[in-house]
């Protein structure tokens, strides 16, 4: 594992070029001299003519909350196709105003995008007249990568992926369930964030782990229960910090028989809530690494994996020369505000853009062969587009309407120009033009807001999100033992313990648990989402001493927090 340079550029980052206040928030927030030499390499250049990208008028945090507002991963809804009449789920709620169509339809050629086309109005603001077209397009009724996709007709923000169900924020991925932000996956059911592993369940922050289950933190570790970072670990049970071992239960060595017979035990739910509680209090005797994340350099940020010279990232793997990037879930190189990217280069305010996208600006829902694209949401497989909507395959559009290529290049800076005096250039979508009500979005598990404050700023709440199913059939009572479930709970409807929602257990999801030896799950996937979620620091780094060797670190550990911070050095001398 390569260690994080403690005397980084990022670190010792030279001293504010501005200081501004937050239009938003009101705070203070610091325009870096890195941050102004980076929107300045990534200024688009049109037809000869630079369009200076000016510095954010938001904090990080506002910015990062703006760009969220617009993206619902997990809340999912039955509804009818406005195009065919079909029965479809969607994560846009039928009483939006929106045209939904299947995706099978809407990456058709049955209906044509440039039906909406029109006029550049300079006597009106760009969002007013954006938000006009964005509000009649036809939108797909979940956001995937469907022309990668087998199989995958229940999940949501998720592309490249096969034989998968109820996942989310994942890619690459093949038969998993019920998991969020997973890449490279293989039979994986209950995981967070969680790379390159095959066969775990409820797995958090778990990079190349096998056959495995409760594990947070973990690198290359295999057949192994309730470990929290550990790295490269077999046959483990209720351990923290170990490194290499095989046949540990607390941390101490055990006989293969004995550890056989505690691992047997676990294949009963109460035998699991029993151990969780154990474990909470143990992994909280040893020590913490300042970040989570393996193989930086040159980093900060928290759960960061294979990374280099990124500044304020967090939850990605493969970046390189980032600043302020969040839930990069593939290769990103030179861009900055970005939130749900990957595999790109040169892209500033973008928000769920991936698969070949380049030099693009402000783009959001874009997937698929994008290269200067400018305000433009839904598109795939296009170049030098302006603020289109639902586009595809197609170069010098405005607003959907189709010009040559010298036009485009007289007309955007003339708008870009237009968007200067009204102060709209450089600015991410707002909020008030999303799609899904505040709660509705990932903004709310990162910034959560009460319904008066949503409304007060003009945003969206929607009252019945979280609305309990309506089946009032009987209850059914799951055996304790994994050992005891018969196949026929599948075709029962179970009610979760927490929310009072009603879910299912399907088939694959049995054959997993029986396979793994672990209990069925007794709440519904979105509770347990938020639960994993909570087990997680939040994305905001402190300035704070090691607690072994006293060195400046900048942690996602707040300062009040009980466990012992380490630096990289202290921490890996720790390990045992």
């Amino acid at each position: 594992m390569a260690s994080v340079s403690q005397d980084s550029l990022f670190l010792s980052a030279s001293p504010p070029l501005i200081m501004s206040t937050c239009t938003q928030c009101a705070g203070t927030f610091e325009v870096l001299a890195e941050d102004k030499e980076m929107l300045d390499q990534l200024s688009p250049v049109i037809g000869g003519t630079k369009l200076s990208l000016p510095p954010p008028t938001m904090c990080s945090d506002c910015r990062l909350q703006r760009r969220q507002s617009h993206v619902n991963h997990v809340n999912l809804y039955e509804r009818k196709c406005d195009f065919s009449g079909a029965q479809i789920i969607s994560n846009i709620h039928p009483a939006a105003p929106y045209k939904v169509y299947a995706q099978d339809d809407w990456y058709s050629d049955k209906w044509d995008p440039h039906t909406y086309a029109r006029e550049y109005d300079f006597s009106r603001p760009f969002f007013e007249q954006l938000k006009e077209l964005v509000s009649v397009v036809p939108r797909p009724n979940l956001m995937t990568g469907y022309e990668f996709d087998e199989n995958c007709d229940y999940t949501n923000y998720a592309g490249k992926n096969k034989d998968c169900y109820l996942i989310f924020d994942s890619d690459e991925n093949r038969d998993c369930y019920y998991s969020y932000s997973l890449n490279h996956c293989v039979n994986c059911v209950g995981c967070f964030r969680s790379r390159k592993s095959e066969l775990c369940y409820e797995c958090i922050d778990c990079v190349q782990c096998y056959g495995s289950a409760y594990l947070q933190d973990c690198d290359n570790c295999a057949d192994s229960v309730f470990l929290k970072n550990c790295t490269g670990c077999k046959n483990c049970l209720m351990c923290s910090n170990l490194k290499n071992k095989e046949y540990h239960v607390e941390n101490k060595p055990v006989s293969k028989e004995e550890y056989e017979k505690y691992r047997k035990m676990l294949g009963s739910y109460s035998a699991v809530q029993s151990a969780r509680e154990r474990f909470d209090k143990l992994k909280m005797e040893y020590p913490q690494k300042y970040m989570h994340g393996v193989q930086n350099e040159d980093v900060e940020g928290d759960y960061l994996v294979n990374c280099k010279n990124a500044f304020n990232c967090f939850d990605s793997e493969d970046l390189w020369d980032c600043r302020h990037v969040y839930q990069g879930f593939m290769p990103l190189k030179n861009c900055m505000d970005i939130h749900e990217c990957g595999e790109g280069e040169r892209l500033y305010e973008c928000s769920v853009a991936g698969y070949e996208i380049n030099s693009c600006c402000f783009c959001n829902h874009t997937l698929a062969n994008m290269s200067d694209m400018l305000y433009c949401s839904l598109c795939h497989h296009s170049s030098h587009c302006f603020g289109c909507v639902g586009i595809r395959r197609k170069k010098y559009c405005i607003f959907n309407k189709q010009y040559t290529k010298e036009e485009y290049e007289e007309l955007v800076p003339k708008i870009v120009e237009h968007m200067r005096k009204t102060r709209e250039w450089g600015e991410f979508f707002p909020t008030d033009m999303a799609t899904f009500a505040y709660n509705e979005t990932i903004a709310q598990d990162y910034y959560p807001l009460t319904k008066e404050e949503v409304q007060a700023k003009g945003w969206q709440w929607f009252e019945n999100v979280e609305k309990k199913n309506q089946y009032m059939g009987p209850t059914v009572e799951l055996p304790d033992s994994i050992d005891d479930v018969s196949d026929d709970i599948c075709g029962k409807i179970l009610t979760c313990e927490e929310s009072g929602r009603q879910y299912k257990i399907i088939p694959q999801e049995l054959a997993f648990h029986t396979q793994l030896h672990v209990p069925l799950p007794r709440t519904s996937f979105f509770v347990q989402y938020r639960a994993q979620l909570a087990m997680r620091n939040k994305r905001k780094l402190y300035d704070r001493k090691c607690d072994k060797c006293h060195a400046a670190i900048r942690t996602s550990y707040t300062p009040d927090r009980t466990e012992k911070i380490y630096c990289e050095p202290c921490y890996q001398h720790s390990l045992i």
